[in-house]
C-alpha cells in the first residue's frame, strides 16, 4: 500500500474562505496534494473564529481547512502579486471565490495567471454562476438552497419555510468544484492545456436536487414535500419518517410492489384493509385519504419500539433506518466502521478531537488526515522553496507584504 495519497504530486495554490471555496481544496489535502492557502497578513481568513472554539480552534476553519499551508501575502502591494505568479508557475490548480471581477481586477484573474502558466487549472466558485442577472451580487448557502429548490422540497405543509441548518448548497458545490478541477487536471496532464472552471451555489443546489427536480419540471406542479406518497394511482411508493413507541423516528421507503408484503410483515394490513386504507394508491384521489394513510401508519409504528420496526423490515430487506440525530449519527456503528467519522490528534490542543473522517476508500493509496494550519505557519517554507531566503522573509514581514 502506497502512503502518499492519489493526489500526491498536485500542487495547488487557492485565496479563498468560507466553505464552497475551501471545501475542494481540504479534501484535495486529505488526497495527498499541496494546498498553499493564500491568507491576509496580521488577519487572515476572517473564518478561523467562526463556528464552535475550543481554546482558539475554530470548528469551521478547521473542518474546512485541515491539511491545507497557510502563507500570508499583500496582494495589493506589486510584490505580493510577483510572490503569487511564482507561485503559479509551479502551480496545476489556483481556487479563488472572490466577488465576481476581484480577482481580474487585482491581476489574478484567469486571463492574467493563463499568461504565466498555459496549463493552470483555474476554479472559480460564486453564488450565482457567471452569466445570469444576479452574477454580481454576493450570496451564501442560503441562497443556493432557496434559488436551487432544496428549500421546498424539504418544507413542510403548514409551516413557514426556511432553510436548512446543514449547509448543502456550499458542500454540494466543494464536492462539485472538486470534481471539475479533478476533470480539468486530467486534460492538463494529456494536453498541457489548463482552463477555467466557474461553479455556483444555486448551480449545486439545483443539481442536488437531481430527478426531483426534473419530475417538477416534466408535470410543471411542485414535488410533493413532507411525507412522500409519490409515484402514480397505480404505481405508488412511500417515504416518510414515523415515531415509535418513545417518540424516536424512524424512516422507510417502499415502492409499489413492497407496500402489501411489508404491512403484512409488521402485522399493519388487517387494520388497514378494515380501515380501507390497504391502497397506497388512494393518496392520488385526494389530500384527505393520503393523509389518513399516513395518519394510520403514525398510531401503528407508535406501538413498538423502532428497534423493533427497523429489525421487522430490514430482516426482509426492506428499507427503513433511525433518523438519527448528529451526535447519534457520529456515533452511528456503519459511520464509525467506514471511518466517515475519526479522532484524530491536535496538537494545539493536546487531545484527541472527533473529526470528519473520508468519503472515499482507495484501496492503495489511502487518504490522511492534517489539521489547520496557524496564520502564516508556513510562510518561510513556501517562500524559501521558491527561492527566498531566511533574510529575505524577514524583510517581506517588515516590509508587510507577508
Amino acid at each position: 500500500m502506497n502512503n502518499q495519497g492519489p493526489l500526491s504530486g498536485i500542487n495547488v495554490v487557492t485565496c479563498s474562505t468560507a466553505q464552497a471555496g475551501t471545501v475542494p481544496y481540504m479534501l484535495m489535502a486529505d488526497m495527498g496534494a499541496n494546498i498553499i492557502k493564500i491568507e491576509l497578513p496580521n488577519k487572515g481568513d476572517s473564518n478561523r473564529n467562526s463556528g464552535e472554539l475550543k481554546n482558539g480552534i475554530s470548528s469551521y476553519f478547521e473542518t474546512n481547512n485541515r491539511g491545507v499551508k497557510s502563507l500570508t501575502l499583500n496582494l495589493k502591494s506589486e510584490q505580493g502579486k510577483q510572490i503569487l505568479h511564482k507561485l503559479i508557475k509551479k502551480a496545476d490548480v489556483f481556487g479563488q471565490n472572490f466577488s465576481p471581477g476581484a480577482a481580474d481586477r487585482n491581476g489574478f484573474g484567469y486571463e492574467d495567471l493563463k499568461k504565466i502558466n498555459p496549463s493552470i487549472v483555474y476554479a472559480s466558485v460564486s453564488a450565482y454562476g457567471p452569466d445570469g442577472p444576479s452574477a454580481n451580487l454576493p450570496g451564501t448557502d442560503a441562497v443556493g438552497q432557496a434559488i436551487g429548490g432544496v428549500t421546498e422540497a424539504f418544507s413542510v405543509p403548514g409551516q413557514q419555510m426556511r432553510t436548512g441548518v446543514a449547509s448543502v448548497a456550499d458542500e454540494t458545490c466543494g464536492i462539485i468544484t472538486l470534481s471539475g478541477i479533478l476533470a480539468a487536471l486530467l486534460h492538463a496532464k494529456n494536453t498541457g492545456v489548463g482552463q477555467k472552471i466557474e461553479t455556483s451555489l444555486i448551480g449545486s443546489a439545483f443539481r442536488l436536487m437531481g430527478w426531483t427536480m426534473t419530475t417538477a419540471m416534466w408535470k410543471n406542479i411542485p414535488p410533493i414535500t413532507g411525507a412522500r406518497i409519490n409515484g402514480s394511482r397505480e404505481k405508488a411508493g412511500i417515504a416518510a419518517c414515523f415515531n415509535d413507541i418513545d417518540g424516536k423516528p424512524l424512516a422507510i421507503q417502499l415502492d409499489s410492489k413492497q407496500w402489501i408484503p411489508c404491512m403484512e410483515k409488521l402485522g399493519f394490513v388487517e387494520n388497514l384493509k378494515n380501515k380501507g386504507l390497504d391502497d397506497l394508491g388512494l393518496a392520488f384521489e385526494s389530500e384527505e385519504k393520503k393523509n389518513e394513510i399516513l395518519n394510520e401508519l403514525s398510531k401503528m409504528f407508535g406501538g413498538n419500539k423502532r428497534s423493533f420496526w427497523i429489525k421487522s423490515m430490514r430482516d426482509s430487506r426492506l428499507v427503513a433506518a433511525p433518523v438519527n440525530s448528529m451526535i447519534e449519527a457520529s456515533n452511528d456503528p456503519d459511520i464509525k466502521s467506514n471511518n466517515y467519522v475519526t479522532e484524530i490528534f491536535h496538537p494545539e490542543l493536546g487531545e484527541k478531537i472527533k473529526v470528519h473522517g473520508t468519503p472515499w476508500k482507495f484501496s492503495e493509496t489511502p487518504s490522511s488526515f492534517g489539521v489547520a494550519p496557524k496564520l502564516g505557519e508556513h510562510n518561510y517554507e513556501i517562500l524559501e522553496n521558491i527561492g527566498f531566503d531566511k533574510k529575505e522573509v524577514d524583510q517581506l514581514i517588515k516590509d508587510k507584504i507577508i
